[in-house]
């Protein structure tokens, strides 16, 4: 079993970011990533990004994931194992990992998860029935390999992924019947929405699904308004026709690894669902294991971008080998990092960070 500085679980933005800062501080890294190719969710955005230069603003996500690997790819440090599972992390820093072949182990001085999230999910009637799809596996289909979902979809949830889905549908020429949203409000950027509104595509609020319909696969939805408690309004039922339909109703945090380590985890609603604690560094309360991305908390890529630069940062750091431009490049990304959290949607970030520092620790 060989021993290594620097291993990061998962190779999507914030897992680049962070390599790429470790690298250029000396360190020696490896990659590991489930997926067979790096680049996370970036590999499947096509729309531009807001922000500022640092966070890539006017650049598509596919773009970005373009450059992070070209920043990277050919390190001599560095080593890149995709199509792999890390299927156990211990507390010695001990990774087993799975490449569809073989297990092997690896030692690591020190551990970032960058992990990401996972899809949530809506609970009703037929909710099994082929057509339906996460908004995630909709931009897999079509953004990776041109396939259509469908060629009508019902959309379930107006956040900025629903809405950045949306258009994307109706750019590959399928009809999307409206976005369907259980809130009294949109959830994303009012930009997307009337973007979307342009087009014709209904929004309508208080509503969800109360039943899927068809045999071998979707055929139409049932839906139904709620109240101002959530409680489904008996009588409000109505039928769409559709041959998909699209859930795109928030992210999880992917803290699997984190909670079998020991790494102490907290329900935290406006972070996504159970995150790690950390310290300023970024560090669990696993000494050597850091968290960067929507591991940590559900942000926009951008964030994870930012939050993956400075835990590369602090990891070369914590090793005795800081970044030759550490302090610049600290301040640089910290206050990149709290720019996005001044925007429309950063004070719930913010009230899930306070959160997560008082009270019960463990889940």
């Amino acid at each position: 079993m060989r021993t290594v500085e620097l291993v990061i679980v998962g190779g999507g933005p914030a897992g680049l970011c962070a390599a790429k800062l470790a690298l250029e501080a000396g360190l020696e890294v490896v990659i590991i990533d489930r997926a067979d190719k790096l680049g996370g969710q970036l590999i499947k955005q096509t729309h531009k990004f807001f922000g500022s230069k640092a966070q890539y603003a006017k650049m598509r996500g596919i773009d970005i994931a373009k450059l992070l690997i070209n920043e990277i790819e050919n390190h001599q440090n560095l080593e890149i194992f995709t199509s792999t599972t890390v299927v156990g992390l211990y507390p010695d820093l001990v990774l087993t990992i799975y490449d569809q072949k073989k297990y092997q182990k690896i030692k690591a001085k020190r551990v970032i998860i960058a992990t990401g999230a996972s899809e949530k999910v809506l609970a009703f009637e037929n909710s099994d029935l082929p057509g339906i799809y996460g908004a995630g596996a909709v931009q897999t289909l079509m953004n990776l390999y041109g396939v259509l979902p469908g060629k009508e979809v019902l959309m379930v949830g107006s956040g900025n992924i629903g809405l950045i889905v949306t258009y994307q549908l109706l750019q590959a020429g399928v009809k999307v019947k409206a976005i369907l949203e259980a809130g009294s409000t949109i959830g994303g950027y009012k930009v997307h929405a009337a973007k979307i509104r342009r087009l014709g595509i209904p929004i309508i609020t208080n509503t969800t699904v109360s039943k899927a319909l068809g045999t071998s696969k979707i055929e139409a939805v049932e839906i139904v308004k709620l109240d101002e408690n959530w409680n489904k309004i008996s009588g409000s039922e109505e039928i769409i026709k559709t041959d998909a339909l699209c859930l795109s109703v928030g992210l999880s945090p992917l803290h699997q690894l984190l909670s079998m380590v020991g790494a102490q985890v907290k329900y935290i609603s406006e972070l996504g669902g159970f995150v790690a604690r950390v310290n300023d560094n970024f560090e669990s309360t696993v000494k050597g294991v850091y968290v960067a991305g929507d591991a940590v908390g559900i942000e926009e890529a951008s964030a994870a971008m930012m939050e993956g630069y400075l835990s590369g940062l602090h990891v070369a750091d914590s090793l005795n080998k800081p970044h030759p431009e550490q302090e610049n490049l600290l301040k640089y990304y910290q206050d990149e990092l709290e720019l996005l959290r001044k925007g429309p949607f950063g004070l719930k970030t913010k009230i899930g960070i306070e959160k997560l520092k008082v009270g019960e620790s463990n889940a």
